[in-house]
């Protein structure tokens, strides 16, 4: 009987540890699975390294920066004329997992990697996600890059949204434009724009462009290569015209040299006066339209 009742007590008391273990195993699991989505989501808060520069301009958070010529420890607002020296954005360094600094004055953190909200414009052309940003006129803000030109990274994100105000261009036109942040993912390099796409050879485009001293569109090439190719088949048609008429005309008669050199010379005043109304006419082409 009491060994009976021992067996018993002890199958209780072994079933009641199970189900103490049993409860324990949620939590065991919380605490193995929840660092896993909090490591992570606290890594992405902070994502980049900065140092502190000095500088002698009123810089805000965002704003894009250039190391100043020959000086290797100060920065400046970024523009378009020393956008050569791009090295990255002002943030708070309590924004940075690792910063450095010293203990001179007017001192900004600037990160050179990352993803960080910058300053940028509209100036250039509407902002979307994958556009590359490099610096704009306007001191510290950037626009979208569509030249080969240094940038200061790739936006992560659209413009949609800022402040208007009124920017005056090279050419003396006030134009009303946007200023906003946007998240950019922030890598200093150099920003080679694809060509692009058209029926147009690249030693045409070139040629036209140089003649024009601008950028030419399709349409003024096409047609000023139709006056070529009309006005190289007319001189070739003069030319040989008056070649065999020439020949013909000396085998025939060999006394009829001065008549035929006499054609000769205003065959020649016509092909040349073809020759520069084609080329007036694609130069005019290239140039107005």
């Amino acid at each position: 009987m009491i060994k009976n009742r021992l067996v018993i007590e002890s199958a209780k008391i072994r079933h009641t540890a199970k189900r103490q273990y049993l409860r324990f195993i949620p939590l065991l699991l919380a605490f193995i699975i929840l660092p896993v989505f909090i490591v992570p989501a606290a890594a992405n808060a902070v994502t980049s390294i900065s140092q502190s520069y000095t500088t002698t301009d009123k810089l805000s958070l965002g704003s894009i920066v250039s190391l100043k010529k020959n000086e290797p420890d100060q920065v400046i607002a970024a523009l378009s004329s020393n956008v050569d020296g791009l090295l990255g954005v002002v943030i708070n360094a309590s924004n940075s997992i690792l910063s450095f600094s010293s203990d001179q004055d007017n001192q900004v953190q600037v990160a050179t990697n990352g993803t960080l909200q910058l300053l940028a414009s509209n100036i250039n052309g509407d902002i979307s996600v994958g556009d590359h940003i490099t610096a704009s006129p306007i001191s510290g803000v950037g626009m979208k890059a569509t030249s080969n030109v240094r940038i200061v990274g790739i936006a992560q994100g659209d413009l949609s949204a800022g402040t208007q105000q009124t920017y005056t261009d090279s050419n003396g036109k006030k134009q009303t434009i946007i200023i906003g942040e946007i998240p950019a993912l922030v890598n200093v390099a150099y920003y080679f724009k694809e060509p692009d796409k058209t029926i147009i050879p690249s030693v045409l485009q070139n040629l036209a462009d140089a003649l024009a001293g601008r950028t030419v569109s399709a349409l003024p090439i096409i047609i000023s290569s139709a006056i070529f190719i009309i006005t190289l088949t007319v001189v070739v048609s003069i030319v040989y015209s008056m070649i065999r008429s020439s020949i013909i005309s000396v085998g025939r008669n060999p006394m009829s040299q001065s008549a035929v050199y006499r054609d000769i010379i205003q065959l020649s005043a016509l092909v040349l006066g073809i020759l520069a109304v084609g080329i007036i006419a694609i130069y005019l082409v290239l140039t107005r339209l």
